[in-house]
């Protein structure tokens, strides 16, 4: 099967959307996690803290976001030498706000002076190798979203529901031309917690996430990362999606997402 070699294309003014942005609910709009990696990678490119790392990504998803051009402008709202505050926006071609991230980021002390802390255990879930490959059925088209990501599960599964533990690979660039970061890798990959891991069928409900959160102690790293995600559905139309977020060295951090949930 011929991809496309990376989610976004650079244009004069933004970028153009490629069909592996395409997203569950319908074929002219794209999944969360692509524009969500677009919008960090801003940030990163924004920030005045050389080096610094994201130790906390709040996303706001104000509207659906069309495949097509996509523009994304960012400014740091709080500098500092230590700490800063960072703020991204995207736009589709109405230049219409439809997606922003808040960024704290921190500097990185490598001299030693802090000491690593205890952070709480989690299991080990088994390496990608020894998980099960799974393409998602749930699709409207045949090259979309999950085709950016090879996936392996080491626990549920994509296409029936409850918790599911997952690793991810990169299947493309997220901007042509340029090697996608582990950063980034994380962001395309971390959306899809609330899908992986859905509480119902996808024929006869939506579960939309309105924003996503992504929390971290430190910075991931390696070709392979993963979540170990979870859905709990309330008595009101509302839901949640928490995940632990992690690489091959172990945890890296954690996510939340708040659903909409209603009848197709």
């Amino acid at each position: 099967m011929d991809l496309p070699r990376a989610l976004y294309v650079p244009t004069d003014d933004g970028y153009e959307a490629t069909a592996l942005t395409i997203g569950p609910w319908d074929p002219g709009l794209q999944h969360a996690g692509p524009p969500a990696a677009l919008l960090a990678r801003e940030v990163e490119r924004t920030g005045g803290i050389e080096g610094g790392q994201a130790v906390r990504l709040a996303y706001d998803i104000l509207g659906p976001v069309p495949v097509g051009p996509v523009t994304v402008r960012a400014s740091v709202v709080r500098p500092g030498r230590r700490i800063e505050l960072v703020e991204a926006v995207l736009s589709g071609a109405d230049e219409r706000p439809l997606m922003r991230l808040t960024a704290w980021r921190m500097r990185v002390r490598e001299d030693g002076v802090v000491p690593p802390p205890a952070v709480a255990a989690h299991p080990a879930p088994a390496g990608p190798e020894e998980s099960r490959q799974e393409d998602a059925g749930f699709f409207a088209t045949d090259v979309a979203y999950h085709r950016a990501l090879d996936w392996r599960f080491a626990a549920g599964s994509f296409n029936s529901p409850g918790p599911a533990t997952a690793w991810t690979s990169p299947r493309c660039e997220l901007v042509e031309g340029e090697p996608i970061t582990a950063l980034e890798h994380l962001l395309v990959m971390t959306d899809a917690a609330s899908g992986i891991s859905a509480a119902l069928d996808w024929t006869r409900a939506t579960f939309a996430n309105v924003d996503l959160t992504v929390a971290l102690h430190r910075p991931p790293r390696g070709d392979w990362l993963g979540m170990d995600a979870t859905t709990v559905l309330g008595d009101t139309g509302a839901g949640q999606c928490f995940a632990v977020l992690f690489d091959a060295e172990g945890p890296v951090g954690r996510s939340a997402q708040a659903l909409f949930v209603e009848p197709r």
